[in-house]
Formats: structure tokens, sequence, C-alpha cells
């Protein structure tokens, strides 16, 4: 049998609910073969992130060398970095693969507030990583914080979306769902340098969101493993971590986590 591979590069979530652990349970859903490098281990549970212990930029190095001199790659994705010296390490290394299709989630604080990126990497990560990126996946505390709007609704995500455009990426994606819901739904603002629309879905009203970026960045990657164009695939992960909301787990005393499953309607 022979499957598509994504590769992440993200932390771990000993919780089990965001990172890594999300990542490859998102792969697997939505049919492709994950592969890893582990950035950060995180010391957390539903209530917060307790600590975290980043892993040399060498050994961040190792781990994607390793599975790229060995396994045919697809796509890859990228989740907490957690500071500058990874981030360069990761670029070099996507320019040195020439991995094209490459999703950037700018993970930069956990949903309890605790910085799971280092302040003075922001910079770093939008000079060095966002150029190489297919398209970038904010959430709108996290445009905030890279383009130094503040966004509060609907209009402010179309400018934020533009104003990261500038910064390099070839699309830009501004979800919604910290925001309040239009109508009822969710609605993520897409723009790339020809167009933008909005995608939307019903917002699911639950405290259980841990892990919610994590697996809609992971799905846009898998997806674009398969073969799909892009404006596919984030439709198709927009449906994947709806459907995890819906399905998300009631675990610990903190907000739950999600609960990626198979879609018939996303199968090949």
């Amino acid at each position: 049998m022979i499957l598509p591979v994504a590769l992440t590069v993200a932390g771990s979530d000993s919780s089990g609910g965001a990172g890594i652990q999300a990542d490859l349970k998102t792969f697997y859903v939505c049919g492709v073969h994950g592969a890893t490098a582990i950035t950060s281990i995180t010391m957390q549970n539903t209530r917060g992130v307790r600590g975290r212990l980043d892993l040399p930029a060498r050994e961040v190095e190792g781990q994607i060398r390793s599975v790229m001199d060995d396994v045919k790659v697809q796509s890859a994705k990228t989740g907490m970095l957690a500071n500058s010296s990874i981030i360069k390490t990761v670029a070099e290394l996507v320019k040195e693969f020439r991995i094209d299709r490459l999703v950037v989630d700018p993970v930069m604080l956990s949903g309890t507030g605790h910085a799971l990126l280092d302040k003075e990497a922001f910079e770093v990560l939008v000079k060095e990583l966002f150029p190489l990126a297919m398209v970038v996946t904010p959430n709108a505390r996290e445009a905030s914080l890279l383009t130094g709007m503040e966004i509060r609704g609907h209009e402010d995500q179309w400018r934020a979306a533009r104003a990261l455009l500038e910064m390099g990426p070839r699309a830009v994606v501004v979800k919604g769902g910290h925001l309040e819901a239009v109508n009822g739904h969710s609605i993520d603002v897409y723009v790339d340098s020809q167009r933008g629309e909005e995608i939307a879905a019903p917002k699911v009203e639950t405290v259980n969101t841990h892990g919610t970026g994590c697996v809609f960045s992971a799905a846009i990657a898998a997806f674009l493993a398969k073969g799909w164009e892009l404006e596919r695939a984030l439709r198709g992960a927009k449906l994947v971590v709806t459907s995890a909301i819906k399905s998300s787990l009631d675990i610990g005393e903190g907000p739950g986590p999600v609960h990626p499953l198979p879609l018939d309607e996303l199968r090949d």
C-alpha cells in the first residue's frame, strides 16, 4: 500500500490535544502518512501550559534530514517553532529540500495565553519562513500580533489578511474562530495575489476547542500531499475542523480537545 506523506514540524502536547499529536491524528483521518520533527516538549493539560523544553536546532535538523533523506514527502506544515534558531534551521531545510507545498501555522500563544514562540522570534518567522509558505494560517490573535492591528471583527480580518500577504507568503487565511459569529457562521478570510474569498461554516458552540488550529493546518497539508489544489484543500480542511469541533471530547477540567474523524465526502 502506498500513501502520500506529509511532514509536521511542531511541538509535542502531553495532553494529546494539539501539536504533533493532533497533526498525526489529522493526517491519518485525511488518508496520508505522517512524518514528524519535534521542536519542543510542552508540559500541559486542558487547563494550560505549565512549561516547555525546546530542543536544540541541530536535533530538529537531524529529525528533518532523517525523514527527507529516506522518504518522499509531498507536503509539510509547521506549528510551534519556539525560537529563532529553530525557525532559521527549518527555513534553510525547506529551501534545501525544495518543499514547495508548505503550510505555516504561526503558533505563538496557547489557548490559555502561554507563550509558545519567543517574542524576539516574531520578525524572524516573518522574514525567514513566510516567503517560503504556500499558505499561512493565523488565528485572529496571531494575526494581530504579527500585524500590530486590532482585530475585532470581519472587516479587520480582511485588512490583516492583506497586510500578511505583503509579508511574502503566496496565500493567507485569517481564521475567524475566536471572533463573534456572522449570521451563526465562523468565517475564515482567504487572500492571495489574485483574489480573496470567505470560507464559512456553522459555528459550533462548545468550550472544547483545543487543537483546532493544528487540525486545520494539518488537514490542509494532508490534502496538499494528496495533490489537491489549495482552494479545495482549504475547503476540505474547514469541513474536517468543523467536524472535529462537533465531535470534541470532554476530557479534563479545562477546554477539551477536538476530535478529527474520517469524512466520507472527502474521500478520493
